[in-house]
C-alpha cells in the first residue's frame, strides 16, 4: 500500500494475524473474542488512516509524532492481550515441561538456586535494577536517536517492534508463565502434584524483600504483567536489539549498555522471571530477527523510493554514523 513501511506492514500484519487467529479458533477461554475481533478491526482502520492522513499532510506535528510513535503505543495492549489468548491454541501452560527439562539439564532449578546462592541485598538490588534497565534502554535508546535522527529512529523503531510481534506472537502458542508458578502466583494454574511433591516452592530470602527495586518490579508485574508470556523472553531479545542500535548509532554508550544487557540476561533467572531457557530462547531470537529485521527495513526503504513514495521521515535512507 502507498505510503506503507516495513513496520506499518508489521504492525497490520500482527493485528490481522492475530484477530484472524481469535476470529478462527476462539472457545471458552476467550470469553470476550467478538470485541477483540471488533477492537483488531478498529486497529487496522485506525492504523491505515493515520498513515494516509500523514502522507497528507506532513508538516502537522501531531499526525508526525504520532506516525513515528505509534508502533510504542500498541506495545502494551498486544503484550496484555497474550494474557488473553495464550491458552486459545494450548489449554495448559507449560512450565512443567519446561521446568522438568532444566531439572534434567542442571539436576536443580536455576530460578531458584541462583537467588539463594547470593541472598544479599546489594546483589539483590543490582540484579532487580538491572531487570528494570529493560525499560530505560527501550525508551533511553529512542529518544536519543528521536532527538538525533528522525530516520535512524524510525529503523530502531521498525526493528524493536518486529521483534516484540514475532515475541508476543509466540506466547499465543507457548503459554510458560515462568518459575512464578512455582510460588502460586499465577491464576488458574497449579502445578502438578509431582512438581509439588519435590518441594520446589520456596520463599525469598527476607532480604531481598527490602529492597526498593525489588519493590519496583513486583508493582509493575503486579499491575501490568500477564501469564504465560515467559518464553521467549522479551526481556533479553529487546534489549538485545536496543544493545545492537547503539553499537551502530551510539558507540559512546556501547560497552555500558552491552554490560548492563549481560547483567539484566542474568537477573531474568535470578530474580525468578524467567528459566534459563527462556533467556537462551531470547539471545537466539535476537540473532535471527535482528540481521532478518534489518534486511525487511531496507528493502522496504528501497522499494518505497521505487514506488516514487515522497521522502518523509520514515522513509529517508539510514545514514551511517
Amino acid at each position: 500500500m502507498k505510503h506503507y513501511t516495513f513496520v506499518d506492514y508489521a504492525t497490520q500484519g500482527y493485528i490481522a494475524l492475530v484477530g484472524l487467529l481469535v476470529l478462527l479458533f476462539h472457545n471458552e477461554r476467550v470469553p470476550a473474542w467478538p470485541l477483540l475481533v471488533g477492537a483488531h478491526l478498529v486497529g487496522l482502520a485506525l492504523v491505515h488512516g493515520l498513515i494516509q492522513a500523514h502522507a497528507r499532510r506532513p508538516q502537522n506535528r501531531v499526525l508526525d509524532f504520532l506516525r513515528h510513535f505509534y508502533p510504542v503505543l500498541l506495545y502494551t495492549a498486544f503484550y496484555d492481550e497474550t494474557g488473553m489468548l495464550n491458552r486459545m491454541i494450548v489449554s495448559q501452560y507449560l512450565d512443567a515441561q519446561v521446568a522438568a527439562f532444566e531439572q534434567r539439564l542442571f539436576g536443580f532449578q536455576p530460578s531458584l538456586a541462583f537467588m539463594h546462592a547470593l541472598p544479599y541485598l546489594a546483589v539483590s538490588e543490582l540484579f532487580y535494577a538491572a531487570y528494570f534497565s529493560y525499560y530505560v534502554m527501550i525508551v533511553g535508546v529512542g529518544l536519543a536517536l528521536f532527538r538525533r535522527n528522525r530516520s535512524q529512529f524510525f529503523h530502531y523503531v521498525s526493528v524493536v517492534s518486529f521483534v516484540f510481534y514475532c515475541c508476543y506472537f509466540s506466547y499465543i502458542f507457548l503459554p510458560v508463565s515462568g518459575p512464578r508458578l512455582f510460588f502460586h502466583e499465577v491464576d488458574g494454574y497449579r502445578l502438578p502434584e509431582e512438581w509439588l511433591a519435590l518441594g520446589v516452592q520456596h520463599p525469598y530470602p527476607e532480604v531481598v524483600l527490602r529492597g526498593v527495586f525489588y519493590r519496583i518490579i513486583a508493582l509493575i508485574y503486579a499491575v501490568a504483567e500477564p501469564a504465560g508470556a515467559a518464553l521467549p523472553s522479551s526481556h533479553v531479545a529487546v534489549a538485545l536489539v536496543t544493545v545492537w542500535f547503539s553499537f551502530r548509532y551510539l558507540p559512546r554508550i556501547r560497552h555500558v549498555h552491552l554490560g548492563v544487557a549481560v547483567l539484566l540476561c542474568l537477573s531474568t533467572v535470578y530474580c525468578r522471571f524467567h528459566y534459563a531457557v527462556d533467556v537462551v530462547a531470547g539471545i537466539a531470537v535476537a540473532a535471527v530477527l535482528v540481521p532478518l529485521g534489518n534486511w525487511l527495513y531496507a528493502h522496504s526503504v528501497g522499494w518505497g523510493a521505487r514506488r516514487g513514495v515522497p521522502e518523509v521521515g520514515p522513509l529517508k535512507a539510514v545514514p551511517r554514523s
